[in-house]
């Protein structure tokens, strides 16, 4: 293969500060104006802050190789990494239309002056920003989206969680009567079905499509599994309304499994399931599986400068906490008095993620909503701070993301979905149908 000029842009090293060493032997140009937005984003206590002060550690190594300036290898067969200086840059190059004084115009400077002067090699701007990515385009360079964690090329592509399987009516029939019925490995072979640990599946009558039966597939030497059905059960004014909120609850409900993840449009109700299951299991008049319920968000939303915001820090958090209180007040039945007191007896906990990221955490109930905003290595940060009897439910809607960092198909929950899809210690729903209310879901659908 041919070798490559890769300009590389400041996102990319707060998507990933291991970067320049990805790059196989092609050699790795950094205008200045880089390292100096790096800096800025170091003192963040996020990801992006963990990946820029780990940026500039690497940086820092590479000096002892020698200089900069001039170019130092960055391992053996990789190629050459140069800091490219304001003055090198031949701003020229640059059409009216964009000013130099612009960081992101500065760095499509540089890349066209090395263009320029390397003509019979490609230059690429390798960017994780998309307006960075249509300019540079636009000026003729060719540029490249980076991302490690993407997991699939197209949003529609990540697991679900459900699948049809076709299967003859006797199949159907001896599993309502509750007779063991484990799916012929070359039935799926032929209909060129793959079925994954605690996945759902509408068996399909071959001879009538309307005759149907639900289930949950374990593997391939375990009878299918019979829906959970627990509503008379339950303490709480939470009950299913259709096939994926009685999937989740069945998930939800089950000790066995201690990651679920949740995704949906809003008012899909994937929240309030899973808030509803964790306060059955926490507070409900049946069995107490865990000792409570913490539910937190990422903080993205609402920017990260709330210490700017006016009032201690549960007044500034109130807002942003706000439609997790509408959760759990409809599902106890808007009652104040018992929402204070579970709070004030530490059986239930609403807390920023950035209180929880430090902690280990034993014999909880844990919901992570808007899980969508969080990259990868948060939500690996955050799984591995889980201990024993412990269960996690990751919640989110992957069109909605107001990370710049991330996008449908890179993801945290996205990434975490699509990495535990084989593990039987993990479970997954998509959401489909809006129940929040008939405008709501017009909406979602129409706007």
């Amino acid at each position: 293969m041919a070798k490559k000029n890769i300009v590389i842009d400041t996102s990319v090293f707060l998507t990933d500060a291991q970067c320049i060493f990805k790059f196989d032997n092609n050699d790795i140009f950094i205008p200045l104006k880089v390292l100096e937005e790096i800096d800025k984003h170091k003192t963040r206590q996020d990801s992006v802050g963990f990946n820029a002060r780990n940026a500039i550690k690497h940086f820092d190594a590479l000096r002892s190789r020698g200089s900069l300036s001039k170019g130092v290898r960055l391992d053996k067969g990789k190629g050459i990494l140069r800091v490219i200086k304001a003055s090198e840059i031949c701003l020229e190059e640059l059409p009216r239309d964009l000013s130099h004084k612009v960081a992101d115009h500065l760095i499509l400077a540089t890349a066209l002056t090395i263009q320029a002067e390397a003509p019979k090699r490609k230059c690429v701007v390798m960017s994780r920003d998309i307006n960075m990515r249509v300019i540079a385009d636009a000026l003729g360079l060719l540029t490249e989206d980076y991302s490690i964690t993407q997991v699939v090329d197209d949003a529609d592509k990540i697991y679900n969680g459900f699948t049809s399987v076709l299967v003859d009516d006797e199949t159907i029939d001896q599993f309502y009567k509750g007779e063991d019925i484990i799916i012929d490995p070359e039935i799926l072979q032929e209909q060129k079905i793959t079925l994954y640990p605690h996945e759902f599946v509408m068996l399909v009558s071959l001879a009538n499509e309307k005759k149907t039966a639900l289930a949950r597939y374990e593997d391939p030497i375990h009878p299918l599994l019979h829906i959970y059905d627990n509503k008379e059960e339950l303490s709480f004014n939470v009950h299913p309304r259709n096939k994926e909120q009685s999937f989740s609850f069945d998930l939800l409900f089950d000790p066995e499994i201690p990651l679920v993840s949740l995704i949906g449009r809003a008012g899909s109700g994937k929240t309030l399931m899973a808030i509803a299951a964790g306060m059955e299991q926490v507070l409900g008049h049946g069995q107490r599986v865990y000792d409570r319920l913490i539910i937190s968000r990422p903080v993205q939303p609402m920017g990260k400068d709330i210490g700017f915001l006016p009032g201690t820090m549960e007044e500034k958090m109130l807002p942003w906490l706000k439609p997790i209180e509408d959760n759990i007040r409809y599902a106890i039945g808007d009652n104040n008095v018992k929402l204070k007191e579970y709070m004030d007896i530490g059986k239930l906990e609403v807390e920023a993620l950035t209180y929880i990221r430090g902690r280990s955490i034993s014999n909880s109930f844990v919901i992570i909503d808007e899980a969508q905003n969080l990259t990868a290595h948060e939500v690996k940060t955050i799984i591995t701070r889980i201990g024993e009897n412990t269960k996690i439910v990751l919640t989110g809607d992957i069109e909605q993301i107001d990370n710049v960092y991330t996008n449908e198909t890179s993801n945290g929950l996205a990434y975490a979905v699509e990495k535990f899809k084989n593990s039987e210690l993990s479970g997954h729903v998509t959401f489909r149908k809006g129940e929040r209310s008939k405008l709501a879901t017009a909406a979602s659908k129409l706007l």
